[in-house]
């Protein structure tokens, strides 16, 4: 079973996901496929368990 990483931006709204072994660490700065929004990726998970997933690896 692959783990996936739910992701939404939060200025334009895209979603995607992502294996959690192809994103940076949570803290670390993360642009948008989409509009290229900057943020920490952290703030791009959809849910407090693609969150937890993200600290997890």
């Amino acid at each position: 079973m692959e783990t996936y990483v739910r992701l939404r931006c939060p200025e334009c709204g895209k979603t995607w996901q992502k294996s959690p072994g192809d994103l940076p660490d949570p803290g670390r700065t993360f642009h948008c496929p989409g509009c290229h929004a900057s943020r920490r990726l952290s703030e791009f998970a959809r849910t407090e368990h693609d969150l937890e997933t993200l600290k997890e690896f």
